[in-house]
């Protein structure tokens, strides 16, 4: 991190674009921003660059949301301390993972639903999609070392999710509402005062998500391409 870069902290509350500009820079993830218009999801690449970049947002914002709120005017500073960011780096990768976990199962969920019989391809084809974003993102040198431990756990996740029922609701984000609790670089006394506020304020952030994939998502184009991901 240069050093010049606290000093950009300062007046940060009081400019929300340098606030966002900041963020994408510290948390390095994605390319998804509010606002953008949402083009149909009609084959498997659009599928994976959905999932990629609304995890990468949700967490995102559901991370600095917490920290900005917790730390108040403060917040800047926080910046400034090379443990902080240690700390913080560690949270985003952890907490990414955690989302890119419940979006592919939703996703998956969602096929599923919308085209009968499409079980297996739908088996086959989220964790293969899961698999090139993250090796597409390779393990990040901030991540820690857990970072591929818990890539491992999502992949197990895949492998052992059934594919036949779906709810439409907040029930398949079991990953990312807990992930924000236990990763947040911020003191355990004040994480458990949070823990209810702090998992439904995720689950919050899931809805716009939801509601675009159910707007966008053309299944049966999807998964009538699924066998270009091996060509």
């Amino acid at each position: 991190m240069a050093r010049e870069e606290p000093n950009r902290l300062v007046d940060v509350l009081t400019r929300p674009s340098l606030l966002w500009q900041l963020l994408q820079e510290y948390l390095g993830l994605g390319r998804f921003r509010r606002g953008r218009g949402q083009a149909p999801i009609v084959d498997t690449a659009a599928l994976q660059e959905f999932m990629q970049t609304r995890a990468s947002f949700v967490a995102q914002t559901s991370l600095y949301g917490y920290l900005r709120t917790r730390s108040g005017m403060r917040y800047p500073e926080l910046f400034e301390d090379d443990c902080f960011v240690n700390s913080i780096n560690i949270a985003k990768w952890q907490l990414w993972l955690a989302c890119l976990s419940d979006i592919a199962v939703y996703a998956g969920a969602m096929l599923v639903d919308r085209v009968p019989g499409s079980r297996e391809q739908v088996a086959a084809l989220i964790p293969q999609l899961v698999e090139n974003i993250l090796l597409e993102t390779g393990i990040p040198e901030d991540a820690g070392e857990q970072f591929e431990a818990y890539a491992d756990e999502l992949r197990d996740r895949l492998a052992r999710t059934r594919w036949v029922q779906f709810s439409d609701d907040h029930s398949l984000f079991t990953e990312s509402p807990p992930a924000l609790v236990k990763w947040a670089p911020i003191i355990d006394e004040l994480k458990e005062l949070d823990k209810g506020i702090v998992t439904n304020s995720v689950r919050f952030r899931w809805n716009e998500v939801r509601s675009d994939l159910r707007k966008h998502l053309d299944a049966q184009a999807v998964l009538g391409l699924a066998e270009a991901l091996d060509a």
